[in-house]
C-alpha cells in the first residue's frame, strides 16, 4: 500500500554477486524460522519498518543454496544493526546486520520456500533500469550547470565555453548522456512488455548510464575549475553516488560478463 519502509538484504561478506553462496540460514522450529548470519551493506535500515531478507533454507543437488525470502521487523529480538562509516555523500546510511537466532513466524516467508533466487530476480531489471535513471538524472543535472557556468564564466574576455577544449568534452558528454537514456527507455519499455530482451536492456541501460553519468559529472566538475569542488555549486557532492553506480547494484564487469554470455554466447568463466 505504500504505507510501510522496506530495506533489502541480500549482499553478506563473502556473497555478492554469487548470491548461491549465501550462508544466512533460515532453519524450521516447529511452525517458525530461525535466521542466523551476517548481511553487508545494506542501505537504509534506520529508516525501516522492515527488512526482505535473502535467507539460505536448504541446499540443491549441486551444493547451492536454496533461498528463500523472509520479512523481519527492524525491532525484532536478536537482530544487531552497526553504522559502516563511509567517504561519501548519499541520501542512505549503510549497515552491517547480524542475526543471532531471530525467531520469525511462518507467515515471514514471502512466496514459495526454496524459490527466492527466482523472485530475486524479478526485481533485478528495475532495480538496474533504476539506477540508470539516476545515472541519467546526475548527468543531465551535471551538464546542465556545466554549460551554464561555461557560457557565464569569461577569461580573456570571453565566455571559457568559446574555447573547444571546454565546449568539446562537454558535447560529447551530452551525446553519451542522451544514448545512455534513450537504452533506459529502451529497457523500460521491454520491462513492462515483458519482453525477454528486457534483462540485457536494462544490464546495457545500467552500464551505459554509470559511464556516462560519471563522466558527465567529472567534466562539469573539470569545467568549473576550483569551484567545482565547492559546496556552493552542488557538483562534488554528486561524485561518491555516482562513482558507487559503477559498483552497486551490479559492478560494471559482471554486466560486461551478462553481456558477453548471454548477448554474444561466449562461455562462461564462472
Amino acid at each position: 500500500t505504500g504505507e510501510s519502509i522496506m530495506s533489502f538484504a541480500i549482499t553478506e561478506p563473502d556473497a555478492g554477486s554469487n548470491s548461491h553462496n549465501i550462508s544466512t540460514v533460515a532453519r524450521r522450529d516447529g511452525t517458525d524460522y530461525v535466521l542466523s548470519g551476517t548481511k553487508y551493506y545494506i542501505s537504509g535500515v534506520d529508516e525501516a519498518d522492515a527488512i526482505l531478507v535473502v535467507a539460505r533454507t536448504g541446499t540443491d543437488d549441486r551444493g547451492r543454496g536454496k533461498l528463500s525470502l523472509l520479512v523481519v521487523p527492524t525491532d525484532a529480538a536478536g537482530l544487531t544493526k552497526t553504522l559502516i562509516p563511509v567517504e561519501m555523500t548519499a541520501p542512505d546510511k549503510q549497515f552491517t546486520l547480524f542475526f543471532d537466532d531471530v525467531r520469525l513466524p511462518a507467515e515471514s516467508l514471502i512466496g514459495e520456500e526454496g524459490d527466492g533466487l527466482r523472485q530475486v530476480f524479478h526485481g533485478l531489471n528495475p532495480e538496474r533500469i533504476m539506477g540508470a535513471a539516476m545515472g541519467n538524472g546526475i548527468a543531465r543535472y551535471a551538464l546542465a550547470k556545466a554549460a551554464e557556468y561555461a557560457r557565464e564564466r569569461q577569461v580573456w574576455g570571453v565566455p571559457i565555453g568559446t574555447h573547444q577544449g571546454v565546449a568539446h568534452p562537454l558535447a560529447l558528454a551530452k551525446i553519451n548522456a542522451d544514448l545512455a537514456r534513450l537504452m533506459t527507455q529502451r529497457a523500460a519499455w521491454l520491462h513492462d512488455e515483458g519482453d525477454p530482451l528486457a534483462g540485457e536492456a536494462a544490464n546495457m541501460a545500467k552500464f551505459a548510464a554509470a559511464e556516462a553519468g560519471m563522466a558527465a559529472l567529472d567534466q562539469a566538475i573539470q569545467t568549473h575549475g576550483g569551484n567545482g569542488l565547492s559546496t556552493e555549486y552542488g557538483l562534488a557532492t554528486l561524485w561518491g553516488s555516482m562513482r558507487l553506480m559503477r559498483t552497486a547494484p551490479i559492478s560494471r564487469e559482471m554486466i560486461l560478463n551478462y553481456v558477453a554470455r548471454h548477448s554474444l554466447g561466449l562461455p562462461s568463466s564462472y
